[in-house]
């Protein structure tokens, strides 16, 4: 049987960040040998120049090489990237075009701050659409708000624009469910780890979450236990990743650029271009989670 376009884009999504050296220049070295790692994960898709990436944070420049890269080493993977952070219209309509001749597998465009100007929102995403031959999905970014969008609105999205999926960050079920019962032949991605569990058993088939920038295989294990409907199993992942979300929780990104430097990425340092540094405590409580996951099985 033939698949639905939108049945490709299903699954884990994992968030690729951005590794530093001591002067917080790109140390694209090491963001390679992050990118093979995260497919040796088993997850399906990756999720270059995102949130977790620091993608405010990074130059044009920045954005399309580490796109690239990722690309490089995608592997079995497909990629997406966002592609509409420049600051005025033309700028980012340019961007667009230079995003997707980088070999992304599809294009995200954040909200923009249009959340709560829906008609506003359609047509802007509509001129930037226009621009890609790639598959597009919408990311309710929280850098740029109001982010947040109505499920009505996703829905004239998905029918007016073509979107494929959403990243929704509601963080709340009545938002997740919303969109859900609205979303016609697209996918509803979820960000939110509390009601994780109860968005798949509503019709959520994807991820793109905080935790798969250091921990796509519990994800992936998660999945698939989902789909074979072996739910007491997928309870148990579930739980899992409830562990690992709060071990991360308290200096996101830097604790999971830990985590995945002790995973075996010696060059993912601990740091990011913001002010925040993670604490001796915070550095032990990181050590000690890794040292339990090696223990039961979940990480290397």
């Amino acid at each position: 049987m033939k698949r639905a376009l939108n049945d490709y884009y299903e699954g884990i999504y994992s968030l690729m960040l951005t590794p530093y050296f001591d002067d917080k220049s790109v140390d694209y070295k090491t963001y390679e040998e992050y990118a093979d790692w995260q497919v040796s994960q088993g997850v399906e898709h990756l999720f270059a120049v995102c949130g977790s990436s620091e993608m405010a944070e990074l130059t044009l420049e920045e954005r399309l090489k580490l796109a690239s890269l990722t690309v490089k080493h995608k592997g079995d993977t497909t990629v997406v990237a966002t592609a509409n952070m420049e600051k005025d219209l033309d700028a980012q309509i340019e961007e667009v075009k230079r995003m997707s001749a980088t070999g992304v597998d599809g294009i995200v465009f954040t909200t923009k701050g249009m959340g709560d100007r829906e008609d506003e929102l359609v047509e802007y995403i509509g001129k930037l659409k226009s621009n890609t031959h790639l598959p597009v999905f919408m990311y309710e970014f929280p850098g740029a708000r109001p982010h947040l969008i109505s499920g009505h609105t996703y829905s004239r999205l998905v029918k007016e624009c073509g979107i494929l999926g959403i990243k929704d960050t509601t963080s709340t079920i009545e938002g997740i469910t919303d969109k859900l019962e609205q979303k016609g032949d697209s996918c509803v991605i979820q960000a939110n780890m509390p009601f994780l569990f109860e968005a798949f058993k509503r019709g959520s088939r994807g991820v793109m979450a905080t935790p798969t920038s250091c921990g796509g295989a519990f994800f992936q294990r998660f999945y698939e236990a989902f789909l074979r409907g072996d739910m007491k199993l997928a309870e148990q992942r579930y739980d899992e990743i409830i562990l690992l979300d709060n071990a991360i929780d308290s200096g996101f990104n830097n604790s999971a650029k830990y985590l995945v430097q002790l995973q075996g990425i010696k060059g993912m340092k601990p740091i990011n271009r913001g002010p925040n540094t993670l604490s001796p405590g915070r550095l032990q409580s990181l050590r000690s989670f890794h040292h339990w996951c090696v223990e039961n099985g979940l990480m290397k």
